[in-house]
């Protein structure tokens, strides 16, 4: 469909989104993210993909760390004992599970998946052929930005794909 400015003499080729992909951590703000992220997919008619990336155990095992959504009661020692990829693909997929319940659309996909945030999130847009890539982003303290970078920011950084980002700060 090519839309036309008659007054500017401007053409416009406007591309129908096919898939939507949510990138989704355990911030306390994801609910809000998909939310969003889902909106936009069914106002242009697009398919679904929620994606979690988890890394290495160290990660996970920081004070840094917020723990995920459904296992704050966990001391940091059953916490641990959690954390194994066996572990971390099942807690993401109930995880993603929860929220595609949330949803109420069965059609949503769930992906789960292993590395560096940004990497994987940049892989699996090009492999599924994202049309847009929705994303939180969060304020975190500015020592941890230093010294492990924003996930948001490297992907906005290094992609082609739209990135439709849902700013976070402040909000529970």
């Amino acid at each position: 469909m090519i839309v036309k400015n008659k007054q500017a003499g401007m053409h416009f080729s406007v591309v129908p989104m096919k898939k939507v992909l949510i990138a989704l951590d355990y911030d306390h703000t994801a609910q809000k993210v998909a939310e969003k992220g889902f909106s936009l997919a069914k106002t242009m008619g697009a398919e679904v993909v929620l994606l979690h990336v988890f890394t290495d155990e160290a990660y996970y095992s920081t004070l840094e760390y917020s723990p995920i959504i459904g296992f704050s009661g966990f001391s940091g020692e059953d916490f641990s004992n959690l954390i194994s990829t066996e572990g971390m693909t099942k807690a993401s997929n109930y995880f993603l599970d929860k929220i595609k319940d949330h949803l109420g659309d069965d059609s949503v996909l769930v992906m789960v998946d292993e590395g560096d945030f940004a990497d994987v999130i940049l892989k699996t847009a090009r492999h599924i052929h994202a049309d847009v890539i929705v994303m939180g982003s969060h304020s975190r303290r500015w020592l941890e930005k230093i010294l492990m970078g924003s996930v948001t920011e490297k992907v906005l950084h290094r992609t082609s794909i739209p990135l439709f980002i849902i700013p976070t700060k402040g909000n529970k």
